[in-house]
């Protein structure tokens, strides 16, 4: 059987090299629905460093030291796929929002934060990471829809813990037929993606150390009524990306079937449009009560099996498209909900072996499932004494502003590195 396998591997792998040969091979492309990379099938598990930008930045928050710290740390695990946030939208000092912004008005630009993505970029090369850079934010806390609104006279910004679920989702589903919104986040696209790197010199269009333009984190409706208009608006955004840059790959953001309204026939026609190159889902068992916070290890196998089924109903529609699917969020919190880099992660270590085992899986039978990104790398971060939520000053960690800090982060001094570089041992083999 396994000699049988590497046969079937070896004439996959030939016949990727093969269709990838008319593209740069540093790019990571899609072939015969698959991710290859320098000629080899490219699975993997990677995490979210969202704050990879200010943290290579020379102004607030920036810390290059930490920055390559971060990287070589993550370098020696294995992991060379990140998901960063290209930059927040609007006035720094709003609660729970990201600061510094990067875009702090409609098409004027805090360059600290430009040149610290340049940096990243840079500094990722070099590791030989790639990067899955996302536009704009569903939530607040980095400006994102609501913040397009507010610029345009739809009221406040709307801060979710402020205003509630409710509440929000009547402020934020109007983002996909206002018009004044919309194209000032083309304008936002086409500057960033049509960016030179002052580092190397390099257009982002061209730059290999990009793999994918991911148009949000997590875009919604909102609405069942909004869907039509938040199609059109996927399908023009994905067009219009790849207008300025046909070199990398386009990807929604989506959360899947819990961020399409339930409706599993929407995700799949958003992701079947030609611009859009593979899937994305999310997975949160906290956050869609799969697991009780006061008792996570009595609710563990139940968030595990919901999680392995979610896996298998979108890996089943990215079969049928003939794309890869990647899980580009996933977590869970700390032993005993603490937020503590001092406590223990031996439940977290549970679901996120589950996953990975997943995606080895799919790698050894080129599966459809291409990858993963744990939510989110804190490594050498500390909170400050006191703060349960971040303050100006406080250290960048896997968890944003509205979420209380040490919550889903994963430490450098965690088990769950441990982990994660055996899994990528075992991913490779």
């Amino acid at each position: 059987m396994r000699f049988f396998n590497r046969l079937v591997s070896f004439f996959f792998i030939a016949s990727l090299a093969l269709g990838a040969a008319a593209q740069p091979a540093s790019f990571v492309k899609v072939n015969a629905g698959h991710f290859v990379r320098n000629g080899n099938p490219y699975y993997f598990i990677g995490t979210n460093f969202w704050y990879g930008a200010i943290l290579g930045s020379k102004g607030q928050g920036g810390d290059r030291k930490r920055l390559k710290k971060e990287l070589d740390f993550l370098a020696k695990m294995g992991v060379n796929n990140l998901r960063v946030l290209v930059g927040a939208d609007g006035p720094n000092g709003v609660p729970t929002k990201v600061e510094p912004t990067l875009q702090v008005s409609p098409g004027v630009y805090n360059d600290t934060i430009l040149d610290g993505l340049d940096y990243l970029l840079k500094e990722m090369a070099k590791r030989k990471m790639v990067a899955v850079l996302y536009l704009t934010n569903s939530w607040e806390w980095s400006g994102g829809f609501g913040q397009y609104l507010a610029w345009n006279g739809y009221g406040e910004f709307p801060i979710l813990n402020f205003i509630g679920w409710e509440s929000f989702k009547s402020v934020v589903n109007r983002f996909h037929e206002c018009e004044p919104c919309k194209q000032q986040l083309q304008n936002h696209i086409r500057f960033i993606v049509s960016r030179t790197n002052r580092y190397t010199g390099k257009r982002y269009a061209d730059d290999p150390a990009i793999m994918s333009w991911q148009i949000a984190n997590e875009p919604r409706a909102f609405a069942d009524k909004q869907k039509p208009a938040y199609e059109r608006w996927i399908a023009e955004t994905a067009a219009f990306i790849k207008g300025l840059d046909p070199n990398h790959l386009v990807s929604t953001g989506s959360e899947g079937e819990m961020g399409s309204e339930g409706d599993l026939a929407m995700y799949e026609r958003v992701h079947n449009d030609k611009n859009i190159d593979y899937l994305t889902f999310h997975v949160w068992p906290k956050n869609w009560s799969w697991i009780s916070a006061s008792d996570i290890e009595g609710t563990l196998g139940k968030a595990v099996d919901l999680t392995k089924s979610y896996i298998d109903r979108h890996a089943a529609i990215a079969q049928r498209l003939g794309k890869p699917v990647v899980m580009s969020e996933f977590g869970l919190p700390r032993d005993g909900h603490s937020y503590a880099p001092s406590s223990g992660t031996t439940l977290r270590d549970k679901y996120y072996s589950a996953v990975f085992e997943v995606v080895i899986q799919s790698a050894r039978r080129n599966g459809v499932l291409a990858g993963c990104n744990f939510w989110a790398w804190g490594g050498f971060a500390r909170a400050t004494p006191g703060h349960t939520f971040w303050a100006k000053g406080d250290d960048y960690m896997g968890d944003p502003a509205q979420e209380e800090q040490g919550l889903n982060s994963v430490f450098a001094t965690d088990s769950t590195v441990d982990l994660v570089r055996q899994c990528v041992k075992e991913l490779k083999k």
